[in-house]
């Protein structure tokens, strides 16, 4: 199956500059921000530690500490050498390249920053917002599906597909989708169940890091390798893969800790 997906949704008119493309991954990241707005409002109190109020304060933050943390963790992680020559290149973000972790770190940065200007927990806050992250997550997914791009290995399976923007022309694993459903709808119905049961502080934000490592650990097998990389240690691990696995490790030390706090509390 060939899908060819124009990356441009739709165009608008603006005065002086023409006919304004606007694409399908700027959208993913419109629905993605409303998505999570909306959810984390909706079982959110009117008043309380974290309530409506703070989650609409909050968005701000998150959204920028989102987007400049992509940018300069892509930039670090995912093009060093190219900062080195272009120090400039870190503004050039038309060009693309944002990175989930580092944009995890700029969300990470937002929380201190609400709780400690409104002088609450910081967990009580990334617990609340870590249930309904994965709903940005999995449309972003979807945007760089529609965009054709971080394309997946070349694969047998019936389902792969042909990417029209393929240079190779190859069947391809929809590594996108693999990553919405499981980094997306997954994971927040993991996080929204386990939520009904009221963990003790910490568990949420840990369940998170461990869920989005494992889940990108295992996804990454099935997207092809940043080209100008390619594939790290051992040359089987890909970058993605080893940023994840220091997730995995906090969020297994948070749950341990939330857990070991509770049962001391109880006792």
């Amino acid at each position: 199956m060939i899908v060819e997906i124009d990356p441009i949704a739709f165009y608008i008119p603006l005065p002086y500059f023409g006919w304004w493309p606007i694409y399908w991954y700027g959208i993913s990241w419109l629905i993605a921000i409303l998505s999570i707005n909306y959810m984390a409002k909706l079982y959110a109190p009117n008043v309380g530690v974290v309530n409506k109020k703070l989650i609409d304060d909050f968005i701000f933050y998150g959204v920028l500490g989102a987007i400049i943390g992509g940018r300069v963790g892509y930039m670090f992680f995912y093009g060093l050498d190219n900062l080195i020559r272009d120090p400039m290149a870190i503004f050039k973000i038309w060009e693309g390249g944002l990175s989930f972790h580092g944009g995890l770190l700029g969300v990470l940065l937002s929380f201190l920053i609400v709780s400690k200007n409104r002088k609450i927990s910081f967990f009580s806050l990334s617990d609340h917002m870590a249930i309904y992250l994965p709903l940005g997550l999995g449309s972003v997914r979807i945007g760089n599906f529609l965009g054709g791009e971080l394309l997946g290995r070349p694969t047998e399976v019936p389902w792969g597909i042909i990417y029209s923007n393929d240079p190779l022309g190859l069947v391809r694993h929809p590594s996108q989708l693999y990553q919405a459903f499981f980094e997306g709808i997954l994971m927040f119905f993991i996080l929204f169940l386990v939520a009904k049961k009221n963990p003790p502080k910490m568990f949420l934000s840990g369940l998170f890091l461990l869920l989005y490592g494992s889940f990108r650990t295992i996804t990454e097998n099935f997207r092809t390798p940043d080209v100008h990389i390619g594939f790290d240690l051992f040359n089987a691990l890909t970058r993605g893969q080893l940023l994840s696995f220091p997730m995995i490790i906090f969020g297994i030390v948070l749950i341990y800790l939330s857990l070991k706090k509770n049962n001391e509390t109880v006792s």
